[in-house]
């Protein structure tokens, strides 16, 4: 056996099974539950819908027609009771782009709900419960008030279904039939609702009269399902967009700046562009943000315009001042109309201020330990993590004194290109990086709402090893391209140790910085490892168990006698997830 599998198989052991479940081939002809419902039956039930075999064939079947997948959505959402002229109650704020359209709804909810209004708020991906995706006035929904709606709809589906139509909606358009069920049963002023994947032919796309629309900054993601380009990409988030309901968005490359001006102007959208948030701003007094980062301050600029535009609309108290319209760029000058910039409220103020997005952006101090976590997932978004984490973490070095050690803890997911997210990471002079499958737990004691049947066991450990490999040979070409580097060269050899814990790949190089890498089977392993037990809330095991690599003993003194550790979890969202999921157990309840 290559030495490669044999690690790869030595891994697997140490896990549970991940297969799919058992009840996953039957499920959708069986008679819903009769017996009481909890919040656990009705997750499990929902995983199924990740592998629903009729749904991937109807994919299949669709996929020269992707204007069949909304017919399909339409026909989902009359079997469970409602008519797409339903929605229209909503008062839907609708955002689309890839990177910043979850902050900039979070954002914009926040605001709203300063205001007083009731808010309801849909989004994608969870990161630790299902919940989280379906929010009530800034909170994910009870699990509770999540049980009684996910059977109703689900009961309707399995009471509504025919032999010549797929039984059950996937997983993300249930979610998104249930959301509307929710925010309409409880009766919210507004809805707030992000945009799966792309725009035009993402189910959330069903509505038809949304009160305004926004698109945040553009960048290459999704590429099999969106198209290669920007301007392919671009096209598609521009299918939000609606006959005479008002857009906005932020700067963005000339190209697909193009892509969207055309777009709007063939649906007869009124589009326009967001002024810089400095603008908002009067006598040098900055406006406060509750999320890091210099990237944030277009997804407030955005947030702000889409507040504005709903209240506006609705009659409602709140909005700002109109003040004059942008100067710093002449009106001709401008590749959109701009929007008109105004003296943000104080419930805008404050809503800005006070957003909360967990996973992005955040920082968890913990005595020696500083976690950073942000869930980027693309290059822009890659890059803008980057520069957030070498401010704050310089920042905290400069303040703290003593010896640093940077760890990376990372993990990609899709059809992503990892090397090129992995070179942009290596400017943060990271001293060892770990790769981890999004898995939080060896023992499987993870909740179910984490459970991905999408992919395999094999595939994400396999995932991992690659990671490694990239980031190895990067490091090389690295130091071989750097004159003043007298590391040696770098080790590709994979063994396994006599008690059959992999050895992985690891640099040989003496030197410490941007040259080691380990694996480990799970998050909790990776970040015990990291934190060797000085994370006071953090239970650690044996930290001579986790790993046998010479590195990681070597390394273990270090991380022990250094005065700070400073750790960057990102990659994905879902990593971003199991780590939450481990650090803060109040996510779990």
């Amino acid at each position: 056996m290559a030495p490669r599998y044999r690690a790869l198989h030595a891994l697997l052991r140490l896990l549970p099974y991940h297969g799919a479940p058992p009840q996953c081939r039957s499920l959708s002809a069986q008679a819903a539950p009769a017996v009481r419902m909890e919040y656990q039956d009705a997750i499990r039930t929902l995983n199924t819908l990740q592998t629903n075999a009729s749904f991937l064939d109807q994919v299949r079947r669709q996929r020269n027609d992707p204007q069949e997948q909304l017919v399909a959505m339409k026909g989902f959402l009359e079997r469970s009771g409602l008519r797409v002229e339903d929605l229209n109650q909503l008062n839907i704020i609708h955002v689309t782009g890839t990177k910043g359209k979850g902050s900039t709804c979070a954002f914009t909810e926040q605001i709203l709900r300063n205001c007083g209004l009731k808010t309801g708020f849909y989004s994608s991906p969870h990161l630790v419960q299902v919940r989280e995706r379906i929010r009530i006035n800034g909170q994910p929904i009870s699990k509770e008030l999540f049980s009684k709606y996910f059977w109703q709809v689900y009961n309707r589906l399995e009471e509504t279904k025919s032999d010549d139509m797929c039984s059950m909606p996937a997983y993300f358009r249930f979610l998104t039939i249930m959301a509307f069920h929710v925010f309409l049963q409880e009766k919210v002023d507004l809805a707030v609702l992000e945009v799966g994947i792309g725009g035009a032919y993402d189910c959330t796309n069903i509505i038809r009269k949304p009160i305004v629309c926004g698109i945040a900054s553009l960048g290459i993601d999704h590429t099999a399902i969106l198209g290669d380009t920007i301007e392919k990409i671009a096209w598609q988030k521009g299918g939000i967009f609606k006959p005479g309901v008002p857009a906005f968005t932020v700067p963005q490359p000339a190209s697909p700046l193009e892509v969207l001006k055309h777009r709007a102007q063939e649906i007869g959208c009124p589009l326009h562009m967001c002024p810089d948030l400095a603008e908002y701003e009067e006598d040098g007094i900055k406006l406060h943000l509750g999320l890091a980062g210099d990237h944030q301050r277009s997804n407030a600029s955005l947030a702000l315009q889409l507040a504005q535009t709903w209240l506006q609309h609705q009659g409602c108290q709140g909005f700002g001042d109109i003040k004059n319209p942008s100067q710093k760029i002449p009106k001709a000058k401008w590749p959109l109309p701009p929007a008109s910039v105004f003296q943000p409220s104080v419930p805008m103020v404050q809503g800005l201020q006070h957003t909360v997005w967990l996973g992005r952006t955040q920082v968890v101090q913990r005595g020696p330990i500083s976690y950073y976590i942000d869930g980027a997932h693309t290059n822009s978004s890659v890059k803008a993590c980057v520069r957030w984490f070498q401010e704050v973490a310089f920042n905290e070095e400069k303040a703290g004194g003593g010896s640093v050690m940077r760890v990376l803890v990372f993990n990609a997911t899709g059809e992503r290109d990892t090397a090129a997210l992995l070179k942009l990471l290596q400017p943060c002079h990271f001293d060892y990086a770990v790769f981890c499958p999004n898995i939080s737990e060896m023992s499987g004691v993870g909740i179910a709402d984490q459970r991905n049947y999408n992919v395999t066991l094999e595939n994400v450990l396999t995932r991992c090893l690659q990671n490694q490999k990239t980031w190895n040979l990067l490091m090389e070409e690295r130091s071989c391209s750097d004159p003043w580097n007298s590391s040696l060269p770098v080790d590709t050899l994979i063994k396994d140790s006599p008690r059959g814990t992999p050895l992985l790949l690891a640099s040989s190089s003496e030197r410490l910085l941007n040259c080691n890498s380990l694996v480990f089977p799970c998050i909790s392993h990776a970040l015990q490892w990291a934190t060797q037990g000085r994370d006071p809330d953090f239970p650690c095991r044996d930290i001579s168990l986790l790993h046998h690599h010479p590195v990681a003993s070597s390394a273990s003194v270090l991380l022990q006698e250094a005065a700070h550790v400073q750790i960057l979890i990102t990659g994905s969202l879902h990593l971003v997830g199991g780590a939450l999921k481990l650090l803060d157990q109040s996510l779990t309840e």
